[in-house]
């Protein structure tokens, strides 16, 4: 009787010891795939389903409809797996982005798909653009611990460099702007890389160079110099002249803000030169002063020639301030509008080139004063919140850095709200990461089991005020 339940103990224990085993396998296989979905999201927007365009072929721009179904797939079911993934273990993070504020710019979008001039194109575009967007929310809760992130963001940085390298030299046509090219072929010498414009890679490389200080920051003496290094060669010789201006500015520029302890002061700093910069850019445009005082500056404000762009912009805003003219369904088909003798070539434009008077044209004045509210000055208040809680203080400077970039960037460029443009996804994720530093703690990397072992810690954030 005694030998029979000792064996029957022994069952029982070795069951127990399975049991446990098997749950510590599942909670390890889940914190992989969440670092997988996240350096897959990092890799997707990065690298692309379609990296090395041909330049030279007549068909580069021609939207070919399976490779489309397939962004649209791919996209959809990676944020489909991240909010399963986050859902059920981060809600109180995720409860945070219900705010009044968010609702109504969403609902501002909606509104403006269904007065859209090409609903049907608004429609299809938001829809990729809500799961790109969903992706960089989720991004800093997907790594179950800020070493993972930290490896998760370096890992994909190192491989995207790695490509483009690799491209340069074993295929360069494929990866350096040529005299073929279709479009500009006076960008010839330039990188690009695995992109298809040099304007995408030189951004691009910069937020990289941004990547590789934090990481050198928070210890990682080999991955994070090397990274910073790789990418800040790789940025010059992009012959990208805005975003290697802005490199060192603005790492300088946040730099200063960080050591700002008045929120005010933040302020003064961070959007002063950022309205001084719009008004010589399209301020110039519609002041005859403010244009009169351009032309005496030393450098060129218009960066070659925009201002006739930007003038057919204005005249689209005007033409519809409060609704627009939908969200992403302006610039497709402007060949036939009117324009002012001499800047008939600003039809063929892409773009406003700017990411503010873009707006205006797209979702309306109403719409660029919510994007402005929750991605312009929001961020700033989260920032200093972060700081006030002394929380994660080189991971809040790398957030930031790339939003102050960011909103430097969209001066010249357009990016905001634009479906899987890189620099809009890391813009979008530093975004949420200074949302979600203001209110919550990122844990420390290990923490004791009673058994005396450390094993890493699986929720990154804990909120630690709920009333904020």
């Amino acid at each position: 009787m005694d030998r029979s339940a000792t064996d029957m103990t022994d069952v029982e224990a070795r069951s127990f010891g399975d049991v446990l085993r098997d749950g510590f396998a599942g909670v390890n296989a889940v914190r992989a795939a969440r670092c997988l979905v996240a350096v897959a999201a990092l890799l997707l927007v990065l690298v692309t389903l379609d990296p090395f365009p041909d330049l030279r072929s007549e068909d580069v721009a021609t939207v070919v409809g399976g490779r489309l179904a397939l962004t649209y797939v791919s996209w959809g079911l990676l944020a489909a797996v991240a909010v399963l993934l986050v859902a059920a273990t981060d809600a109180p993070a995720l409860k945070t982005l219900v705010t009044p504020l968010h609702l109504c710019l969403l609902g501002w979008l909606l509104i403006n798909i269904v007065f859209s001039e090409n609903r049907g194109v608004s429609m299809q575009r938001f829809v990729l653009a809500a799961s790109v967007m969903s992706l960089a929310v989720l991004l800093p809760l997907l790594p179950p611990t800020q070493r993972s992130f930290n490896l998760c963001l370096g890992g994909a940085a190192l491989a995207l460099l790695a490509l483009c390298y690799l491209g340069v030299f074993m295929a360069p046509q494929y990866s350096i702007h040529t005299a073929l090219d279709v479009t500009e072929p006076q960008l010839a010498g330039d990188w690009r890389g695995s992109f298809g414009h040099k304007n995408i890679a030189s951004p691009v490389m910069t937020i990289l160079v941004y990547v590789g200080i934090y990481l050198s920051a928070v210890g990682s003496f080999v991955m994070g110099p090397a990274i910073a290094a790789l990418a800040g060669l790789f940025l010059i010789f992009t012959g990208g002249k805005t975003s290697s201006v802005l490199c060192l500015a603005i790492y300088a520029l946040a730099s200063l803000v960080c050591v700002t302890p008045s929120l005010w002061l933040k302020r003064i700093i961070c959007f002063v030169p950022l309205i001084v910069m719009n008004l010589l850019t399209v301020g110039s445009v519609l002041s005859p002063a403010l244009g009169a005082m351009t032309r005496l500056l030393p450098l060129d404000p218009t960066f070659t020639g925009r201002s006739a762009i930007w003038e057919f912009a204005l005249a689209a805003v005007a033409e519809k301030p409060i609704l627009g003219h939908g969200y992403a369904a302006f610039w497709d088909d402007v060949t036939a509008r009117q324009t002012t003798q001499g800047a008939e070539w600003a039809t063929s434009a892409a773009h406003s080139h700017n990411s503010y008077l873009d707006l205006a044209v797209t979702i309306g004045l109403p719409g660029l004063l919510l994007v402005i509210l929750v991605f312009v000055l929001a961020p700033l208040g989260n920032f200093q919140s972060a700081r006030t809680h002394n929380r994660s203080g080189a991971l809040a400077k790398l957030f930031l850095t790339v939003w102050l970039f960011g909103l430097y960037y969209g001066a010249t460029e357009t990016f905001l709200l634009e479906r899987q443009n890189p620099i809009w996804f890391m813009f979008a994720v530093a975004v949420a990461g200074l949302h979600f530093l203001a209110r919550f703690q990122c844990v420390a990397e290990r923490e004791p089991d009673p058994d005396g072992s450390s094993e890493p810690v699986r929720l990154q954030w804990h909120r630690l005020n709920d009333k904020q």
